[in-house]
Parts: structure tokens; sequence; C-alpha cells
């Protein structure tokens, strides 16, 4: 019997506040094993590269001593963060998602269509990996790099390809059925 005023939540599934109680309750979701090991190193040597650089810039500001390039090291930092958070959410399943329709489907359909959308989220992550590997390939001689610091942006358009693959392959796994 549901209470007045409040929504159906379908065939047995939870409604969004149990969801949320489950989630403040079992804690965050943490990703295991290699790939998920380099991909918190990354993201944390981003995070904390971010960090570092943008406190040091502002710091300056008020002491008279610049960090020229600040900008450029956080937007490089930035690369590795993205990628590396973008990663551990694949793997952990925990990408958002509304499930206005398929929470009111039959457990197998709503599965099948789950599928199907990890589906077409590998497409996806497919074409960001080939637009990224195109422009690499096109750009690689060119020598591209920051104005100030010079940083080469052609290992960090390769860093995302690579990512963007690994997710890709992550969302494959999951539409054929098998566990993360």
């Amino acid at each position: 019997m549901t209470e007045p005023g409040a929504l159906p939540t379908g065939h047995g599934h939870p409604s969004p506040e149990d969801t949320m109680t489950d989630l403040v309750s079992d804690g965050p979701v943490v990703a295991h094993g290699p790939l998920a090991r380099v991909a918190y190193a990354l993201g944390a040597l981003g995070l904390l590269g971010a960090t570092l650089a943008d406190s040091i810039a502002v710091a300056g500001r008020h002491t008279g001593l610049h960090l020229l390039g600040s900008i450029e090291l956080v937007q490089t930092m930035v690369v590795l963060l993205a990628s590396s958070a973008m990663l551990i959410v694949t793997i952990v399943g925990g990408h958002a998602s509304v499930h206005m329709v398929t929470e009111r489907l039959r457990a197998p359909t709503a599965a099948r269509l789950a599928r199907i959308a990890a589906l077409l989220s590998a497409f996806v992550f497919l074409l960001f990996a080939a637009g990224s590997a195109w422009i690499s390939v096109e750009l690689w001689n060119g020598h591209e790099q920051t104005e100030l610091l010079r940083i080469p942006l052609r290992w960090l358009r390769l860093l995302w390809t690579l990512f963007a693959l690994l997710i890709a392959a992550r969302f494959l796994r999951f539409a054929m059925g098998k566990p993360a």
C-alpha cells in the first residue's frame, strides 16, 4: 500500500527515496582492480596538480610572485582528472540515468533496454576515440603545444583517446551481459 500522494514505483522497483537511502547508508562505491588503481592514481595526480597550480597562482598574485602558465597547468591536469573520473564511473556503473520509463517495465525488459543504452554509449565513446585519434594523426607532426609553457598536446590527446577506448570497452562488456 502506498502513501497518499506517493508516486507508483512499478513492479517491485524501489522508490527514489529508498534508492537515496541505500546510497547514503552503503557509502561510496569503489572500483577495484589494476585498471581502477591506475585511473585513481591519474585522477589523484590531476586533482592534486590542478589544486597545487591554482593555489600557487592565487598566493603568487597576492605576494607579487606570479605563476605564469597556471591556467595551462590546470587544463593539463583536468585532462587526467576528467578522463580517469569517466573511466571509474563507468567501471562502477555510476553514470546518471533516468528511470521514469524503465522502472515501470518488467525486469527483463528494463535489463534489455539497459544493455541497449550501454551499446549506444559504447558507440558514442568509440566515436570520441575515433575523432580524437583522427585529430592526433593529423596534428602529430604539427607539434601542437600550449602558448606559454609549451606543453605538448599530442600526449594529452593520446591519453584521452586511450581512456575513451577503455570506457567504450567497459560499456561493450556491460552490453554483452558480462559483469563489470
